[in-house]
């Protein structure tokens, strides 16, 4: 799988709203097939800034990137942002998340 980690520092007047902001475009990504998990997170100790992580099969990034919501994330959400988000992708095996087991529960 391609395993993507990106930070959005978005503009304080949005900060609030931004979950609605990408609403169209994270429920267009989690429809498409291949795609394993969308999942935004707000940082606790800056309000202004979300983590996305994400997750597709190995084929399925392309399509994604070329999707009609992907292209119009690009254009509505940079006048949004306070800059360039940052990201990192990695490919690597399996498709599923695995049991942290230093913190097992029982």
């Amino acid at each position: 799988m391609i395993f993507i980690a990106a930070k959005f520092k978005v503009k304080p007047e949005f900060a609030d709203a931004w979950p609605e902001h990408v609403r169209e475009f994270t429920h267009g990504t989690r429809a498409e097939p291949g795609c394993l998990w969308f999942d935004w997170s707000r940082n606790v100790e800056d309000p202004n800034e979300y983590v996305l992580v994400e997750a597709f099969r190995d084929d399925a990034a392309e399509a994604h990137v070329k999707s009609a919501h992907f292209v119009k994330a690009q254009q509505d959400l940079p006048p949004l942002l306070q800059e360039t988000p940052k990201v990192r992708n990695v490919v690597m095996e399996g498709d599923d998340w695995h049991e942290l087991g230093e913190m097992a529960v029982n």
